[in-house]
């Protein structure tokens, strides 16, 4: 294997472009995508999105159908870095949960976590249910990491598009990639700067800050 490997899924989750940027991003990382998209994404990429199926295939290196139990990523040999779902819906986090795979996301995320691979899941849905914190906690014991789009907002994000890129690069983080998309925690500005960030000395209680 001459180029590092990546599997990338989407699901049907709200965040269609969370698994578009992360292709564009393994693309300048020369990264070797392999991507899956679920039925139900597709709908969301026509909701959220102006892409079309074949412009983002063609974001990857390589496009297997969801249905595809059979491509080679479906198998421990397939060597590769892990794999990334983003965005992660709860069905598809219910199925690597509880191994019961329909499609080849499901799949590919079975290997993964059998072959001790990372595995990462953008699980995007609020609030949460028991059945989902449950299903997390289960993902997690097995060796997988749940890492939820979360903003951060000691970056001072100017747009949507910044935010995005943040949650991607700390994803990318755990795989030891970087894109140069995540701002780091006082790297390149003081988090106390005006206003109420001037409190951040120690002045906020503990009842309400």
């Amino acid at each position: 294997m001459n180029r590092q490997r990546l599997v990338v899924g989407i699901s049907g989750a709200s965040g269609f472009i969370y698994g578009v940027r992360l292709l564009q991003l393994l693309a300048e990382l020369d990264i070797e995508s392999h991507l899956i998209i679920s039925r139900a994404a597709l709908l969301t990429m026509a909701h959220e999105t102006d892409y079309k199926l074949a412009e983002v295939t063609a974001l990857a290196s390589q496009y297997h159908r969801a249905d595809d139990v059979a491509a080679g990523i479906a198998s421990g040999s397939f060597r590769c870095l892990g794999m990334v779902v983003a965005p992660c819906s709860m069905r598809t986090l219910a199925e690597i949960a509880t191994g019961t795979s329909s499609g080849l996301i499901g799949r590919a995320a079975d290997v993964t976590l059998k072959e001790r691979r990372t595995l990462v899941l953008m699980a995007r849905e609020t609030p949460l249910t028991l059945a989902h914190l449950r299903n997390m906690t289960a993902v997690t014991e097995m060796g997988g990491i749940i890492a939820p789009p979360v903003p951060a907002f000691y970056a001072r994000p100017e747009s949507l598009a910044q935010m995005v890129d943040h949650s991607l690069g700390r994803v990318l983080d755990l795989f030891g990639l970087d894109a140069g998309v995540a701002t780091r925690w006082k790297e390149h500005r003081e988090p106390c700067g005006s206003g109420l960030a001037r409190e951040c000395g120690g002045s906020f209680n503990n009842d309400g800050g």
